[in-house]
């Protein structure tokens, strides 16, 4: 498969164009970037479908391999019906905002800034846990007739464990 290079430039350029509109805190221009990106996406698919060849069409009197492979046409229809969704969603979020706030930029409001200025540390979430973390612990454990310590009846069952004498059939004693 033969690589056009043409192809990989543009859709990079969308690519990066895409991602710094969708950065913007202007609605229209992350509409723009949205846009941009599904086509770069589409781009994408169509340079990983490979050579252009024959209409996938039926006749005895043509070999397999040079057939169309028309899953990438599938996928690039499936792409446009969704970014055409998109962007008409978001057409109707633009002209909501501007109708109720004559404005089509996001401003931070006070939410926004409280979770900015909260320090990453949580000591509730960050604490360090103990080793036993259950209501009810175990001191004692009843394991093949005899009762043991929960400590070794955990050592037991490491990988490893030189705990168990084997028998003749591999079983403990």
């Amino acid at each position: 498969m033969s690589i056009n290079l043409t192809l990989l430039i543009v859709m990079g350029a969308l690519y990066a164009c895409g991602i710094y509109l969708i950065l913007e805190r202007s609605l229209t221009r992350v509409l723009l970037g949205l846009m941009l990106l599904a086509n770069a996406t589409n781009l994408l698919i169509l340079a990983t479908g490979g050579y252009a060849g024959l209409a996938p069409l039926y006749s005895k009197e043509i070999a397999a391999q040079d057939y169309n492979d028309p899953l990438p046409q599938a996928l690039i229809l499936t792409s446009i019906v969704i970014s055409f969704a998109v962007t008409a969603f978001m057409l109707g979020i633009i002209y909501r905002t501007w109708v109720l706030a004559r404005q089509d930029e996001i401003q931070d409001d006070v939410e926004d800034r409280r979770v900015a200025e909260t320090p990453s540390f949580d000591a509730e979430d960050d604490a360090e846990i103990p080793a036993e973390t259950s209501e009810f612990p175990v001191a004692t454990v009843v394991a093949g007739g005899r009762e043991m310590s929960a400590e070794s009846a955990a050592a037991e069952e490491k990988p490893g464990s030189k705990n168990v004498a084997l028998g003749p059939e591999g079983g403990g004693k």
